[in-house]
């Protein structure tokens, strides 16, 4: 079975932002790696990450992205990366990375509130 990874929009723009960057910080390249290195494990198991509920998946994922699954993958520095698996004739799957977050913009999608 071929698996391959396709980022979406905003997943590329964080993805090639940190790649192209000239002057890079440490943090910024533990995070590159660390983002290179989970492709790897998911093309390897793509359900290498953490499903999350339908009921929890962001209705504005659904209706953008068409989605059905959710999957979260944890980043060093309280960042995530989101993706979901789909199947088309040829039974590929397709690791669709949807968004790249740090920890406050992804609470901030998934609505949860600071205790």
């Amino acid at each position: 079975m071929n698996k391959r990874i396709i980022l979406s929009k905003d997943a590329k723009k964080v993805f090639l932002r940190l790649k192209n960057k000239r002057r890079i910080t440490k943090k910024e390249l533990t995070l590159l790696k660390a983002i290179e290195y989970k492709f790897e494990l998911i093309k390897t198991n793509p359900f290498y990450g953490l499903k999350v509920q339908k009921k929890l998946i962001p209705k504005e994922y659904r209706i953008k992205h068409n989605i059905k699954n959710l999957y979260r993958v944890s980043l060093p520095m309280f960042w995530r990366m989101l993706y979901t698996l789909r199947e088309n004739q040829e039974v590929e799957i397709i690791a669709f990375i949807l968004d790249i977050h740090n920890h406050k913009e992804y609470n901030k999608r998934f609505s949860y509130k600071k205790k």
